[in-house]
């Protein structure tokens, strides 16, 4: 979010840092229900308010093309939303303080897309990444946006089985060709001869150090997994590896900021009803 969206979401009277506004206000001359906000940035905002904030349903229009429709919650997109993007990708899904948190679809620029759960902005927990131009799908388990875990990636012949580790398969797994036969085996994940020439310590083989928000997520550079083929066998069930399995979230810190929001409330209105209210507690 812009400087500017943030000053904008302080809740404050008519003055120029805020943008131009016509819409409700409540006895504070702050933002209340349902106005049009032109930013100073040159975006533009049309939905609810709520005592200065955003909050409800409402759009937001970025001056470079992009797009949000959905929920608001204090200022911030939370709840289910729309983001169209300027280059024509665009995610349709959960939110929570201003990230992609929850169930939700990404259809990206080249035609791939991804469905399932997310944290924090990142592919986190079940998810389904198709391929276009390869016509092929990845069925698994996801962890800070990268493949990790046991999955199934599909191709239009045939399937493999196995574990993941940053997006690359890797040990024990099995090949499954059209559930008639199986080819059992295992990934080892070796450097690329053609790098040596580099040398190892130019070579980003892990993610070690402190990195921004949104940093790289592709697959390990300078890694490439090699099959070793053990056996052939008929095809049985009973033989595949472990099927995906969601990851376990933590509830976040902010969701219990809310409940004790709420019970403050409560406590306040029961309180002043029997005339017992702490007349120090603003």
């Amino acid at each position: 979010m812009s400087d500017e969206e943030e000053d904008e979401n302080q809740g404050e009277a008519e003055v120029y840092p805020y943008g131009e506004y016509e819409g409700e206000r409540d006895e504070n001359l702050d933002r209340h229900g349902w106005g049009s906000a032109l930013l100073p940035n040159g975006d533009i905002y049309e939905g609810n308010y709520s005592h200065g904030l955003r909050m409800g349903k409402g759009v937001y229009y970025f001056r470079n093309g992009a797009r949000y429709n959905g929920e608001w919650k204090k200022g911030q997109k939370y709840g289910v939303g729309s983001f169209i993007y300027p280059d024509g990708t665009s995610y349709n899904g959960q939110w929570r303080k201003d990230m992609k948190h929850g169930y939700g679809t990404y259809n990206y620029g080249n035609g791939d897309v991804y469905e399932g759960n997310w944290f924090k902005n990142f592919r986190h927990g079940l998810g389904t990444y198709t391929y276009k131009n390869d016509n092929v799908t990845f069925y698994g388990t996801w962890k800070d946006g990268r493949m990790d875990g046991p999955g199934v990636l599909k191709y239009p012949c045939y399937c493999y089985h196995g574990q993941f580790e940053q997006n690359l398969p890797k040990g024990a797994g099995c090949f499954t060709f059209q559930n008639v036969w199986m080819q059992h085996g295992y990934y080892l994940n070796v450097r690329d001869p053609a790098f040596d020439y580099v040398g190892a310590e130019d070579l980003a083989l892990t993610e070690t150090e402190e990195v921004p928000e949104f940093e790289y997520r592709g697959n390990p550079r300078g890694i490439v997994p090699i099959w070793r083929a053990r056996s052939v066998t008929a095809f049985n069930q009973d033989l595949l590896p472990l099927s995906p399995v969601p990851l376990p979230v933590k509830d976040s810190q902010d969701t219990l900021i809310d409940i004790m929001e709420y019970l403050e409330k409560q406590y306040k209105y029961t309180a002043g009803e029997s005339g017992d209210v702490d007349q120090n507690i603003v």
